[in-house]
């Protein structure tokens, strides 16, 4: 075999194998690879995507929690004027009622100090009686000096 036959004939089989190759073979893995980039940058832009969602999200989150604490600040604060103002009615309550029954222990002590000055003015006006009884060595009509007793009594 000649060397210029044996090297033509390698020629002619790698371009058969070349353009059966480009033809066949080469579309196919191309295609492969287009359709797995295309993947990949697919999945990159969904990454990205996910990220600035997720941003955002924290985002709101963050607003929501600054928000949820701003509104459990308002409702501690009116809680706590709600619960100032019920102690101050109650406060309030309480002085009326501590003045009503001071109002009623004094009524009540006026009324115990005129019934002991009743009762002393009787006893007083008893034992005048008796000691006139005992000056006079007789008998005082009581119907008939009612009303000097009376007057006594409204003199003591």
């Amino acid at each position: 075999m000649n060397l210029n036959a044996t090297f033509i004939i390698q020629t002619i089989v790698f371009l058969i194998l070349a353009w059966f190759t480009m033809k066949f073979v080469w579309p196919p893995l191309m295609q492969a690879i287009d359709d797995r980039a295309k993947k990949i940058a697919d999945g990159l832009a969904s990454a990205d995507r996910a990220k600035l969602e997720l941003n955002e999200a924290h985002k709101r989150v963050d607003a929501e929690l600054a928000q949820s604490r701003n509104d459990n600040q308002v409702r501690l604060a009116e809680a706590e004027k709600q619960a100032a103002m019920v102690m101050a009615d109650a406060r309030k309550d309480a002085e009326t009622e501590k003045a009503r029954i001071l109002a009623e222990a004094k009524t009540e002590a006026d009324q115990e100090v005129q019934r002991a000055r009743d009762a002393l003015r009787d006893q007083v006006a008893a034992l005048a009686v008796q000691g006139a009884e005992q000056i006079l060595k007789k008998e005082i009509d009581p119907a008939r000096h009612a009303a000097l007793l009376n007057e006594l009594k409204a003199q003591l």
